[in-house]
């Protein structure tokens, strides 16, 4: 596509983003990946009072956030953008919480001696309760039923009752999150995320096998980086950002309904800003330049990421960048690609290229995991660590090739030892998934997969 093309683009998408946006306006749109509620009234009432409580995050930490994603933009920071695949009603309890953070804090720590550079840890937390269905129905044990849509939507239990969309789940939803940020805020600013104790964390799990002391250089060097510190006259314990860290929150915006109750005017700015999370992102299911998803987002002055596939051109992608980005803000906008392991240097390099040729300051984040999705003999869905990976080094190749930055990754994970990605250091098996596999969507990387994941991109990083 040539430059005036793209121009003429650009200034019509940026005439569309001026137009008189408002909280609803996504309603005059074609919407799709949304429950057919069957009490409307009901639906009506519950984002009434969603519309009435208050914010679950403040505007001044939606700012920080982007003042951030703008260093990652700029090259001088990496993201970490991680968490479950879809939350759920019925396992959260504090530990749950707790243990999802610390496997994140370690990460972060091993990428940030790597890179030598900031880590902005983004969880996909307190708010990822939905998700987007590739068919209306699902076949559960020989019963065809409605697709479960998501706790926010309705029921994973197999029988018609469970899955009629109940807009009451969005209150719930609501209610989550509100305690899963202070869960958030106790942790990371409580001491839990001291310095100290998420390396001392690290070194563990490289003790623990004989596999994990290949990462044992790294480890060392950050321990003998804290004893150089300390012995230079630095105390460690008196150093209060060495205490706490800055986490945001993150989800997919899905459900529109919900997220339009809770929009909220920003007191400092008198702009609009979407208070369920600090950062939403739009999927690959729902990007269209023209739909509701991309129209309501392009009225919010959160962070935004947007999932780019396989199938996604250039010219494409530059209507997207133009509809969300009109004003080429640093910070605001994040690619987030999923595009697979064995497509990745094929592929991503034409997108690169357009967006710099574009002049977009974007933050482009590798999701190794949507792409990489396989079916196991037994019929359950998991994904190969090597092939996640795998996309990883395609994504750093891609970048060094072109000339663009690698900003960050996009991970599945939880805290608990499932058994759902195949491969990582414990060399899990397929027929081991069955043990303890307990997602309520797609397969996740357990603790460990997810610890070994951050040393093999550390090693990238510092390559």
């Amino acid at each position: 596509m040539g430059q005036t093309t793209r121009t003429a683009e650009n200034q019509a998408g940026t005439a569309r983003s001026r137009h008189a946006w408002h909280p609803s306006s996504w309603k005059e749109l074609p919407a799709l990946q949304q429950p057919d509620w069957p009490d409307k009234l009901a639906l009506e009432r519950a984002t009434g009072r969603l519309a009435s409580l208050p914010a679950l995050v403040k505007s001044a930490e939606v700012h920080q956030l982007r003042t951030e994603l703008a260093r990652v933009a700029d090259g001088n920071a990496f993201l970490l953008q991680a968490g479950d695949c879809s939350e759920s009603f019925d396992e959260f309890s504090a530990r749950a919480v707790r243990d999802k953070l610390k496997v994140i804090l370690q990460m972060a720590v091993a990428l940030t001696y790597a890179a030598g550079l900031p880590v902005v840890k983004v969880g996909r937390i307190a708010g990822q309760f939905a998700k987007p269905r590739t068919s209306e129905t699902e076949n559960v044990n020989g019963t065809t039923l409605p697709s479960f849509r998501g706790h926010m939507v309705n029921c994973d239990l197999p029988d018609q009752a469970s899955r009629v969309p109940d807009p009451e789940r969005l209150t719930t939803a609501y209610n989550q999150s509100s305690a899963t940020l202070a869960l958030i805020g106790a942790f990371s600013k409580g001491g839990f995320a001291d310095l100290s104790h998420v390396h001392s964390w690290n070194l563990e799990f490289v003790a623990s096998s004989k596999e994990g002391k290949r990462y044992n250089r790294i480890a060392n060097e950050i321990d003998q980086a804290l004893r150089f510190i300390s012995a230079c006259g630095v105390e460690l314990n008196a150093e209060e950002e060495l205490h706490r860290v800055n986490f945001y929150t993150s989800h997919e915006a899905l459900i529109l309904p919900y997220e339009e109750a809770l929009t909220r005017v920003d007191p400092f700015s008198g702009s609009w800003y979407d208070s369920s999370a600090h950062m939403l992102w739009v999927g690959e299911r729902t990007r269209q330049p023209e739909g509701a998803h991309v129209e309501f987002l392009s009225g919010i002055t959160n962070p935004i990421g947007v999932k780019i596939g396989p199938a996604t051109s250039p010219d494409q992608l530059i209507a997207l960048c133009s509809r969300l980005d009109p004003e080429r803000t640093p910070g605001h906008l994040t690619l987030i690609t999923r595009i697979g392991h064995s497509k990745v240097r094929e592929l991503l390099p034409p997108l690169l290229e357009a967006v710099r040729e574009e002049g977009f300051p974007v933050v482009w984040a590798c999701d190794p995991m949507h792409a990489n999705t396989i079916t196991s003999t037994s019929g359950r869905k998991t994904r190969k660590f090597d092939d996640i990976l795998a996309e990883i080094r395609g994504f750093f190749k891609a970048h060094q090739e072109v000339g663009t930055r690698p900003g960050g990754v996009h991970i599945e994970l939880t805290g608990d030892n499932v058994t759902e990605c195949i491969g990582g250091l414990d060399d899990l098996a397929e027929d081991q998934l069955h043990l303890r596999y307990t997602t309520t969507c797609d397969p996740r990387l357990n603790a460990r997969q997810s610890i070994e994941l951050a040393f093999q991109v550390s090693e990238l990083l510092r390559s």
